[in-house]
C-alpha cells in the first residue's frame, strides 16, 4: 500500500472499530451481520487490509451508517467541503482506473457522489446493491458502456442515465480515450434491516 492508501485504511479501520464498540458488538457479531470473515474484519480494524468497496459497503450497511461515514470525517459545520483531490479512492484497477468517493450523506437515506475514471478497455463489474438502490450517471469525457441487468447502454459526452442499482451492472470503456463519469448512488433505508445483503459499487 502507498502512504495515501495506508492512511485511508487506518482511518477506516479506526472508524469501523469505533462504530462496532459503540454498539457493544463483538468481532464475531459484526462479521456475521456483514457477511465477512472474522479475519478480514480484524485486518480492516487494524488498518492492515485495503478492503474492497464491496467489503466496506457490507460493513457500513451492517453498522447502519452508510459508506460515507466510514471514509469521511464527521462534519463539524452545516456544510462540509471536499476540496479537489481530497475524495477517498476506494477502487483502482491495474489499467489505472479509479473510483473516488467524493461526498456522501448520512443514513438512513444515503446518497454517495463518485468520480469514476476508466482508461480505454477498462471495466468495472458490480454486484447488485441493496434493494431499492438507484444510480444516476453523467458522462463527462470519452465513451462509456453501462450494462444493467444484461442490457447495454452507450453514453457519449454529456449523456446521462438513471438505473436500478439492485441488479448486476457494469461500467466499461470501449473507446480509445479515457472515460470519466460523475455517479450518484442513492441507497434508501440504511440500517433498516437489509444491511447483510451483498453490495458492491
Amino acid at each position: 500500500m502507498d502512504d495515501e492508501t495506508a492512511a485511508l485504511a487506518e482511518a477506516i479501520g479506526a472508524r469501523v472499530k469505533q462504530e462496532r464498540q459503540s454498539r457493544r458488538w463483538t468481532l464475531d457479531q459484526l462479521a456475521g451481520a456483514a457477511g465477512v470473515s472474522r479475519r478480514m474484519l480484524i485486518n480492516v480494524e487494524q488498518g492492515a487490509a485495503n478492503p474492497s468497496v464491496g467489503t466496506l459497503l457490507r460493513l457500513s450497511d451492517a453498522l447502519g451508517v452508510g459508506l460515507p461515514a466510514l471514509v469521511e470525517p464527521a462534519p463539524r459545520t452545516p456544510a462540509r467541503v471536499v476540496r479537489a483531490g481530497q475524495g477517498a479512492t476506494l477502487w483502482t484497477s491495474e489499467a489505472g482506473g479509479r473510483g473516488i468517493l467524493v461526498a456522501g450523506t448520512e443514513p438512513p437515506n444515503v446518497v454517495e457522489l463518485w468520480d469514476w475514471t476508466l482508461p480505454p478497455g477498462d471495466r468495472y463489474d458490480s454486484q447488485p446493491h441493496s434493494r431499492g438502490t438507484r444510480e444516476l450517471a453523467q458522462l463527462l469525457e470519452g465513451t462509456l458502456e453501462i450494462t444493467v441487468g444484461g442490457q447495454p447502454v452507450t453514453l457519449e459526452i454529456g449523456d446521462a442515465v438513471t438505473f436500478s442499482g439492485d441488479v448486476a451492472h457494469s461500467y466499461a470503456n470501449p473507446g480509445s480515450v479515457r472515460a470519466r463519469l460523475s455517479l450518484a448512488v442513492f441507497e434508501p433505508g440504511v440500517g433498516a434491516g437489509h444491511g447483510a445483503e451483498q453490495r458492491d459499487v
